[in-house]
């Protein structure tokens, strides 16, 4: 009985320390502008013009680009997030309708995330096609 008690408080806890690492990685992108390519691309011009709907096109734009290996462990927490956003939203949702509106803006949030992580993926190829171009 006592091992059930700590094993479900030390989920409880990680659960609360991984949501806040997401909320730091949403905050820290929140003030990346992005370039006119990704606006273009994504159509999300600010962070305010994103939506929770836009995440999963982003997514797939985002697995376009190759890969920059220090984005992917963020890029799958906030997948993560996003998912227990939804399951949230398709469960507690319900029951707690003045939730939805956070919901919506964490996920309009983690959009502008993966719009950020594209932008930076873009830089990096051009980055280094310009690189290599220069090598010969």
């Amino acid at each position: 009985m006592i091992a059930a008690v700590i094993l479900a408080v030390s989920l409880a806890a990680m659960l609360q320390f991984f949501i806040s690492y997401c909320r730091s990685l949403l905050a820290a992108s929140a003030r990346q502008p992005l370039s006119a390519e990704t606006q273009d691309v994504t159509g999300i011009s600010s962070r305010v013009a994103a939506r929770s709907a836009d995440f999963q096109r982003v997514m797939q734009l985002l697995q376009l680009c190759p890969e920059r290996p220090n984005d992917r462990g963020g890029i799958r927490a906030v997948q993560l997030y996003f998912r227990l956003l939804n399951l949230f939203r398709a469960t507690l949702g319900r029951i707690i309708p003045s939730s939805r509106p956070w919901t919506e803006m964490q996920g309009a949030q983690c959009a502008y995330f993966a719009a950020v992580a594209l932008d930076r993926r873009i830089a990096f190829s051009r980055d280094t096609i310009a690189a290599q171009i220069n090598l010969t």
